[in-house]
């Protein structure tokens, strides 16, 4: 394959999630809309749980999800499963009743379920690993532009055409991927993965295995806690800016955009710089549990948000605390690349995936029962700190080479 194929491929990929996570992100923006929530009567905590739906079906899936691909390759099940999810959204602008807003919220789940498992496993198969950083970040981007892009685009469009246009256009329109991406991509992962077996002088590794070390529940715990903050910002944030910073509709989704879009920055420019500095001699987990650590590190200084009075300083720090996430992004992604069995990547890719969108169901419900029950976002904001806290504890003490799975004897 040429680079130049590659690096288009690798761009493609990204396009794709941002394009699923624009699908994910509509749906915050409707529920700040007064006459959606006045349409369907939802409360607080019905907001909160129609929020999670998506992750149920999503979380639930991502294993099965990865045994799918790492079968039967990337190319086809990516294919109908982007079909699949985009012909669910489109349908939301239909929906009547608040079951029918969650059965597709189910079923969007399900289609997506194969984006991070196939996206992950063909990177793993394609690029290498003093430029994996760069390609993760660039794939990895996927899912801060797509909130970027998508949720101050949703804003604009409820507020032009009506919620229901919104889910219609935004739905219909993302079809148009699918042409390159039957194009461009080769079904040729297996047969990739079957010549990277027999170049290994390591024996294989169970996925079982992998269960039974502390890397995979360190891996599993800071993703959890990383992903808690992102998710909190994709289901909660426009509404925060709206109800508890007085933003307008179009401008609390401006500012989540623009925050989201910073992150997305930092996470391309992150993984480059842990490439360069890899490419020179640097250890590469080493390289890449500093940069996980320190995103995390800096994301957490959200908590002074619960405090502020000041709607400027509070702005300017939801922007920066979630911007400096970005340093995690790549790396935490390329370095459970660096550590775990290529064999099994789809699998381990659809574990730690899981995890994240685990954090995405708890997130959106202990978000919305917090803000009932408080009445304040200054209790959310400050479990989102907390847990970034945890997820530093979890890199530095687990995450580490020691801890691999090793072939039984």
């Amino acid at each position: 394959m040429t680079p130049t194929r590659r690096w288009t491929i690798v761009v493609l990929l990204s396009l794709g999630m941002i394009i699923a996570y624009i699908d994910r992100a509509n749906l915050s923006v409707a529920l700040a809309a007064d006459d959606f929530k006045q349409f369907f009567r939802l409360s607080d905590q019905d907001r909160g749980v129609l929020n999670s739906a998506f992750f149920w079906s999503y979380a639930l899936l991502q294993i099965p999800a990865g045994f799918v691909v790492d079968r039967f390759g990337v190319k086809i099940p990516y294919a109908l499963g982007f079909l699949f999810w985009s012909l669910t959204s489109t349908a939301t602008a239909v929906a009547t009743a608040v079951w029918q807003l969650h059965l597709l919220r189910l079923l969007l789940g399900v289609g997506e379920a194969v984006v991070t498992p196939a996206s992950l496993r063909w990177l793993r198969f394609n690029v290498e690993e003093h430029q994996r950083g760069l390609a993760v970040g660039i794939y990895m981007a996927g899912t801060k532009y797509g909130p970027a892009i998508g949720t101050p685009l949703a804003g604009f469009l409820t507020e032009m055409y009506g919620w229901r246009m919104m889910f219609a256009i935004l739905g219909l329109g993302c079809l148009v991927w699918l042409i390159p991406w039957l194009t461009l991509v080769k079904n040729d992962d297996r047969e990739l993965e079957a010549a990277a077996l027999k170049k290994s002088t390591s024996a294989p590794v169970s996925f079982g295995r992998i269960f039974s070390t502390r890397l995979i529940w360190g891996i599993i715990t800071g993703t959890f806690c990383y992903n808690y903050f992102v998710y909190f910002c994709l289901t909660w944030m426009p509404s925060y800016l709206k109800e508890s910073r007085g933003l307008s509709l179009s401008g609390s989704s401006l500012y989540t955009g623009f925050s989201f879009g910073g992150m997305a920055t930092v996470a391309i420019l992150a993984g480059l710089l842990a490439d360069r500095l890899i490419a020179r001699g640097g250890d590469a987990v080493k390289v890449r549990k500093a940069f996980t650590i320190a995103g995390l590190s800096a994301a957490s200084s959200v908590i002074g948000g619960a405090f502020l009075e000041d709607n400027r300083l509070a702005l300017a720090l939801a922007i920066c605390s979630l911007s400096g996430l970005g340093l995690a992004t790549a790396n935490y992604w390329a370095l459970t690349q660096t550590l775990m069995p290529g064999a099994a990547i789809g699998r381990i890719a659809g574990v730690q995936n899981c995890a994240s969108n685990l954090s995405g169901i708890v997130a959106a419900i202990f978000t919305g029962w917090l803000k009932q029950t408080t009445g304040s976002y200054a209790a959310p904001i400050l479990a989102v700190g907390i847990l970034l806290i945890v997820g530093v504890c979890a890199y530095i003490f687990l995450v580490d080479p020691k801890y691999a799975p090793q072939a039984k004897a």
